[in-house]
């Protein structure tokens, strides 16, 4: 008994000591970058620099704004980020259902396939994706980067749904049909509240890695005025590989700012959604 005591004792402070460390770990980047973004020129390329700038300083910011068009940029990005979002969630949803509850030959064909298609390297389909979108006049647009992304998405969006779904127990929709609910009755009073954190970080790492994403818009995407905010990011970085450091700290910064908030945001849902889907069931 006194050595479980001393144990536990020993123990808690570990783990938060390890808990510390962990969070500066993941932290230290961020800090990093917005310790960058505030410095002057001449700070940036002092001989003994300092983690810490020696005052605020916004022409970094006010100049990655205005020379890099960040605003528009930040604009497109919302757009294909938000709408990919949307489109694979409402398409994701009935086909994990119908995976995870419905066994058929197809299913297992299908499971194939969605992991399959994950191990497709970019550079493998870029060319024909390029064909065919330029064939039907999709290249340089906005709804051919949602498509693109649509589709790539799509395949663990749905890997991800489904476990969530299998995670439900049938038991609970047989006791919703013994009560006379219609499938879809039992689908939106039931399943959907369960299924609101699987639909949550669905839709974080579909918004994320739209967000994110630069290879497939730097092949399709080529008029300025519709670049996304990886590719605006990309401008700070000289032909020569000389980086505006500064400059580039900041818009990054400025980047992260979207997926904070919709995180945020979020994570709301997933604890709510958790909590009244646990309660209904």
């Amino acid at each position: 008994m006194p050595s479980s005591v001393a144990g536990r004792r020993i123990g808690r402070p570990l783990q938060y000591v390890a808990l510390v460390a962990y969070i500066i770990f993941l932290g230290f980047p961020l800090l990093f970058l917005l310790s960058t973004a505030f410095k002057t020129p001449q700070e940036l390329q002092s001989p003994n620099p300092t983690f810490l700038p020696n005052s605020l300083n916004f022409d970094n910011f006010l100049a990655a704004i205005e020379k890099a068009n960040l605003v528009q940029a930040a604009g497109n990005s919302l757009i294909v980020a938000v709408t990919t979002t949307i489109i694979v969630t409402i398409i994701s949803l009935p086909a994990a259902y119908a995976l995870a509850r419905f066994r058929t030959k197809m299913r297992g064909i299908a499971t194939g396939w969605i992991l399959l298609s994950q191990v497709f390297p970019f550079i493998l389909i870029i060319i024909p994706l390029f064909l065919v979108l330029k064939q039907i006049g999709l290249v340089n647009n906005l709804l051919g980067l949602i498509l693109v992304y649509t589709v790539w998405s799509l395949p663990f969006a749905l890997w991800m749904l489904q476990g969530y779904v299998a995670g439900i127990p049938v038991e609970l929709e047989e006791a919703g049909a013994m009560d006379g609910g219609s499938r879809l009755l039992i689908l939106r009073t039931i399943v959907l509240p369960l299924l609101a954190p699987g639909l949550v970080a669905t839709s974080l790492f579909t918004f994320i890695s739209s967000w994110n994403e630069f290879f497939f818009a730097l092949v399709l995407i080529q008029d300025p005025e519709l670049q996304t905010l990886p590719l605006t990011l990309a401008r700070f970085v000289g032909a020569e590989g000389q980086v505006q450091l500064g400059q580039l700290a900041a818009a990054a910064l400025l980047a992260t700012i979207p997926s904070l908030v919709f995180f945020a945001l979020i994570q709301r849902r997933l604890t709510s959604g958790l909590m009244s889907g646990a309660v209904k069931g």
